[in-house]
């Protein structure tokens, strides 16, 4: 069976780990963490090969140039723009009857999530206006491989769903759910994280982790010298979109001769300031990098506490950190993984009812904010909390601006 180009380096490491015996939370919703029987608190500690195990080279290079790429569509609608290649004829599917949608989501737990969430309930709104989808039953799996394995099982039980949408927990563990609810015959859509397998009618994600690390690690080491330190900040182990970020960043701050150590912070801002304190006394710090925007404010805080001159720093497109990166001047970048996506997974339902091809690998844009447009992104989401993100892609759906100003988790 071919795989998810997403996914190749962790299918290609999963050999690999049989010789090694390292442990990844998307192996088996049985095995350990990477870091079990280690330090929790950092990375360092852990198996050597662990990070190394998500980087393949024809991964790297593929993303870094779709970092450039032509996308098909309006730029005035990025949710609905994708990178050509091969297509699903959907003309089987195509119906006037109001569909039933079937979400087994990973879960709602950080602020990037939630935002989406919202989005995509919104968008459902509209859907459900025009007699598309006739309702959406959701179940959230609260990041728990064997919860969401139960309600993919729970809906193909069920039997009276007409499309299954799946943001996987993680990737190797959620793979033989997916491939059930394929054998039912009805359209399968993933998003967001991806699968080891390619039974999906479409899978839909930006350009992936090993984007972001690229955009993140030139921007440090093109603002820093040979030798500096940078600060990684991880969130968790395990999940493909996370683990290409970093090592795609650990490649060219090697490169580059920059002295990179990392650390697990599970987004804890108390957490993520004693690291930063921690390694403050140790020496200077030039550098933060980060594989997702929770807790980056805390990260400048840590600075702030200390005294001592503010790092060259990427966050996120969260509002907190473009408007601490305003607030503070200091030297930064906002790497996006498009939030627009919970909306194009509902549109892509539209599509498959009206029998239209849609992108088998539906890749979307990927752009980072840089300084010179942070204030237009503060000033177009001014009112918005700190928890939102500024490419959410949402401004034309029922609701705008008030539903993600109130931030009711429906």
């Amino acid at each position: 069976m071919r795989k998810s180009p997403l996914l190749r380096g962790a299918v290609v490491s999963a050999a690999a780990l049989l010789v090694l015996a390292a442990c990844s939370t998307d192996d088996s919703v049985d095995d350990p963490a990477p870091d079990a029987g280690a330090d929790p608190e950092t990375s360092e500690s852990a198996d050597a090969s662990a990070d190394t195990e998500w980087f393949v080279q024809a991964d790297f290079d593929e993303q870094d140039a779709q970092r450039s790429a032509t996308f098909e569509g309006d730029e005035a609608t990025p949710w609905l723009q994708y990178i050509d290649g091969p297509m699903t004829d959907t003309k089987k599917y195509a119906t006037q009857e109001a569909q039933k949608v079937c979400f087994a989501n990973a879960s709602i737990s950080n602020p990037w999530r939630q935002t989406g969430w919202i989005t995509m309930n919104q968008q459902l709104k509209a859907l459900q206006d025009s007699k598309v989808i006739g309702e959406m039953e959701t179940r959230d799996a609260q990041d728990d491989d064997n919860t969401q394995i139960a309600d993919i099982d729970y809906f193909i039980a069920e039997g009276n769903c007409d499309v299954f949408i799946i943001s996987p927990n993680s990737t190797a563990a959620m793979t033989p759910a997916v491939e059930r609810a394929c054998e039912t015959g009805k359209p399968v859509i993933v998003f967001d994280r991806g699968v080891n397998t390619d039974c999906y009618t479409s899978f839909i994600h930006p350009i992936g982790g090993y984007a972001w690390g690229i955009d993140t690690a030139n921007f440090l080491s093109e603002n820093l010298e040979e030798g500096d330190k940078v600060v990684a900040l991880r969130i968790l182990p395990g999940v493909d979109v996370l683990e290409t970020r970093w090592a795609a960043a650990e490649k060219i701050f090697k490169d580059n001769g920059i002295d990179a150590v990392d650390y697990f912070t599970g987004a804890d801002p108390s957490k993520i300031k004693q690291i930063i304190s921690d390694e403050l006394v140790k020496g200077d710090v030039k550098g933060i990098w980060m594989d997702a925007g929770d807790g980056a404010v805390a990260a400048i805080e840590a600075f702030e506490d200390a005294g001592v001159d503010l790092p060259v720093m990427t966050g996120e497109d969260e509002m907190s950190f473009l408007r601490k990166w305003e607030e503070t001047g200091l030297t930064g970048l906002a790497p996006v993984y498009s939030n627009f996506q919970w909306r194009t997974t509902l549109l892509a339902v539209e599509k498959i009812v009206k029998g239209e091809a849609i992108p088998t690998e539906w890749v979307l844009p990927q752009v980072p904010i840089t300084e010179d447009e942070r204030a237009d992104f503060l000033e177009e989401n001014d009112g918005m909390p700190d928890g939102h993100y500024a490419k959410f892609g949402g401004e034309d759906l029922p609701g705008y601006p008030q539903v993600w100003q109130d931030r009711k988790i429906p």
